[in-house]
């Protein structure tokens, strides 16, 4: 996942992260915030949705293997 987009603070919580893969077009658009050892993630088109968060070795392997998928 790149990250080209400035983030996205909330009033109460973490900075998001738009993916600079993500279109805007309606398509699979997702966000990341960073907080310590965590990196939590969202549908940038639900904010209030679900939020995956990952441990510090659990995101690595997801970005290694994101990578190898990559189409």
């Amino acid at each position: 996942m790149s990250s080209g987009a400035a983030a996205r603070p909330e009033s109460d919580g973490p900075a998001w992260i738009k993916s600079s893969y993500s279109a805007g077009n309606g398509g699979e658009c997702v966000e990341v915030a960073t907080c310590l050892d965590t990196t939590h993630v969202r549908d940038s088109k639900h904010t209030a949705g679900p939020i995956v968060s990952l441990g510090q070795a659990a995101w690595t392997e997801f970005l290694g293997f994101a990578a190898r998928h990559a189409g």
